[in-house]
């Protein structure tokens, strides 16, 4: 089948196409820039941006399935334009939607899809483990992990999962209507996270532990405001259950396990090297 792939260069979007491509599908990726995409050969890359309806249009034609996010530019802004995205894809004859959320209440895009008559999955993963490559500069320059809310655990998952999910409920009956929460096998606090990258790296690596005062100090050097700093401290002490509870959803849905951090660790070593 035909499946297009928006965001096809993102952390899940990349993944996804070679996952659908391995699984013998044909897959067209949209991206803004395809001189830069360095997708796999066999993909048909096509340049356009989801927040330009009318360029949709042949972007859809003679798909089956379409796997949407929900920004769109430089400065991920929120899609404002989520019932002409459905309006194209009835058009088109899609007949499969994913979207990958990107915050815990529903976007305008993910209501339209929800409203469109699709067969539509809902994906929500919680904390990305590529968010592990924030640390990788200080890990190169001197084995020491600077964080705060030492005690604040996260299921967080691989990329690849979502992509998995994504690529089983776009090829495959029984997903429609579904909201997945995706996580990863173990939930894990900064240092235990530390302690997995000094272990697969084979070197000694220490973890500070950052007060308070100091995490908000460096977000307001790096131009946050005051609203922006009391949710991101309320997540970090007050977190929904949702983000450190481990949960069965990549097994149930792809048939295999989730993928342990220190996969992913082994899988990106070059970047703390």
């Amino acid at each position: 089948m035909l499946v297009v792939v928006t965001g096809a260069t993102g952390k899940v979007g990349r993944p996804l196409v070679e996952a659908l491509l391995a699984a013998g599908h044909r897959v067209r990726a949209l991206t803004r820039d395809p001189r830069r995409a360095r997708l796999p050969a066999g993909v048909e890359v096509v340049g356009g941006d989801l927040g330009a309806s009318e360029s949709l249009r042949e972007v859809f034609a003679g798909a089956e399935a379409v796997h949407l996010i929900t920004f769109h530019g430089d400065d991920f802004a929120p899609l404002t334009n989520g019932e002409e995205i459905a309006a194209l894809l009835r058009e088109a004859g899609v007949r499969r939607v994913t979207v990958l959320k990107g915050d815990v209440s529903r976007s305008p895009l993910e209501e339209a899809i929800v409203a469109s008559g699709l067969e539509w999955t809902l994906l929500a993963p919680v904390e990305f483990m590529a968010n592990t490559l924030e640390w990788a500069e200080a890990i190169r320059k001197d084995g020491v992990v600077r964080e705060g809310f030492a005690a604040m655990k996260s299921a967080l998952v691989h990329e690849a999962d979502i992509a998995a999910v994504a690529a089983t409920a776009l090829t495959s009956e029984g997903h429609a209507g579904h909201e997945y929460l995706i996580t990863g096998p173990e939930a894990l606090t900064p240092a235990e996270r530390v302690q997995i990258l000094g272990e697969v790296l084979g070197r000694p690596l220490e973890f500070v532990e950052l007060s308070d005062e100091e995490v908000i100090a460096g977000w307001r050097a790096a131009g946050f405001g005051d609203g922006d700093i009391a949710f991101f401290f309320k997540m970090r002490t007050a977190p929904p259950a949702a983000g450190y509870t481990a949960l069965p959803t990549v097994e149930q849905v792809t048939g295999r396990p989730a993928r342990a951090f220190a996969q992913w660790v082994r899988e990106h070593a070059g970047a703390f090297a």
